[in-house]
């Protein structure tokens, strides 16, 4: 799999090695040796999976860790939205182009199945809620526009050269050791210590998924014949605004907080996405899926952890 060191694929890596699998681990290159995540999973996801390095940009690296593997999980890419607006051309390097990459070797190697990780921003501000795997397709940000092009180069080999695919489109998920550029450790991070969180806008409103129920059901997609060819949304089916989940917030911390909106913090009002409110309704068809952790339950189980890794957070520090 790529993007193992990733906030998702570390919790991926760690339940396919518990569940006896062989795990092929593709880590992008520090010259520092970082894991990125998985040095929080157990084990540190070393003595288990098989980590190799390299760069989805690089096709050899790619291809050579793709060999002699069954099902590849495309995990890997550039996330942060804001950061797409800064570096463009990283964004569909990395996304796009890495993942023609790994599709090409998928392709040669005559994998069972891959599974393209995408993401709910393809759709932009709802048209419609909540949103189906039909919804029209709007690239707000560089970030979904690669995101766009990387599922379509997926289609485009699952037809001309009868790639097994799958495409995943996880609504915004949130968990132990994700980053505080997501909105829910950001808020965390500085809830846990202090009554002021310094946000940017208010109103948007997201489908919160808590990470173990995006793991559970990518990897259900990824073994299911009848996901084959499919585009498959996971979300929960509730939005919440981002006002809404301060308030949330409050509760699990305990205490009132003060909300101090911060300029630097807001996207572009066209780039801005609106609304996401998912229709898992296909997941449930072919898998039997749904979201089964509530976004309380959530939100105290990622206070926790977060309360214990305060060091890995600068609280001072907006980051894109």
């Amino acid at each position: 799999m790529t993007g193992a060191g990733g906030f998702i694929g570390s919790h991926v890596v760690e339940e396919l090695v518990r569940a006896g699998a062989r795990v092929r681990a593709l880590l992008r290159y520090s010259s520092r040796g970082d894991h990125g995540a998985l040095r929080w999973s157990r084990n540190g996801g070393r003595t288990d999976a098989e980590l190799v390095v390299g760069d989805l940009r690089d096709a050899e690296s790619v291809a050579g860790a793709v060999t002699g593997c069954d099902t590849v999980l495309h995990f890997g890419a550039q996330v942060s939205i804001p950061y797409s607006y800064l570096n463009v051309r990283d964004f569909f390097e990395t996304n796009t182009m890495g993942t023609l990459n790994v599709a090409l070797a998928a392709c040669r190697e005559g994998v069972r199945r891959l599974v393209l990780v995408s993401s709910s921003e393809v759709y932009g501000s709802a048209r419609f809620t909540p949103i189906s795997e039909d919804h029209p397709l709007q690239a707000q940000s560089p970030y979904a526009a690669s995101k766009i092009a990387a599922e379509q180069v997926v289609l485009s080999l699952l037809r001309s050269c009868e790639l097994a695919a799958t495409i995943v489109r996880p609504f915004n998920t949130y968990g132990p050791r994700q980053t505080a550029r997501a909105v829910v450790p950001m808020i965390l991070s500085q809830a846990v210590v202090g009554s002021s969180v310094r946000l940017g806008s208010l109103w948007p409103r997201r489908d919160l998924t808590y990470v173990e129920d995006t793991v559970a059901g990518v990897l259900a997609l990824a073994q299911a014949p009848a996901a084959a060819g499919e585009i498959v949304n996971l979300g929960t089916g509730h939005d919440v605004s981002i006002g809404e989940l301060v308030e949330l917030v409050a509760a699990v911390v305990g205490r009132d907080l003060d909300v101090q909106v911060d300029d630097e913090r807001i996207r572009p009002s066209g780039s801005e996405v609106s609304r996401l409110q998912c229709d898992a309704t296909k997941a449930a068809a072919l898998v039997g899926w749904s979201a089964e952790v509530a976004l309380a339950e959530g939100l105290r189980r990622t206070a926790g952890w977060i309360g214990a890794h305060l060091d890995q957070y600068d609280r001072g520090r907006y980051l894109v």
